[in-house]
């Protein structure tokens, strides 16, 4: 195993932000010098049509020089999308019914829609 792999194991703090398909985790870890830093990883779940899954992960590595920064666009990315959005989800992906339908054409004149199930599956219940 490479030291990098040693190194990103040990986790000096962590949280969990469990998000419908996707689950989010903040850790504070350690460099060689014994110094901390942040990563945030977001790990998504895709079901496949034969009932198997896979999760795609997606990291950032965050360093004590790029926290001020970092939080203070976050802070205003965040205000941004509240102030001219609101809090309210819009998006027909978040509700619990939601089908999403597609078309395929049966020939040049009509179109015949199909709908897709999918189960939601939470984190826990692997």
């Amino acid at each position: 195993m490479r030291e990098h792999d040693m190194l990103e194991k040990e986790e000096i703090f962590s949280k969990v932000l469990r998000a419908g398909r996707r689950t989010y985790f903040f850790d504070v870890r350690a460099t060689k010098a014994d110094d901390y830093y942040i990563t945030i990883t977001e790990s998504k779940k895709f079901t496949e049509e034969d009932g198997s899954f896979h999760f795609k992960k997606h990291k950032i590595y965050l360093y004590k020089e790029d926290f001020a920064a970092f939080a203070e666009i976050l802070g205003e990315m965040t205000s941004y999308v509240l102030n001219h959005k609101g809090e309210e989800v819009i998006s027909e992906r978040h509700q619990k019914d939601f089908k999403k339908e597609y078309a395929s054409e049966k020939s040049d004149d009509e179109i015949i829609p199909q709908t897709s199930t999918f189960t939601d599956i939470e984190f826990d219940d692997i």
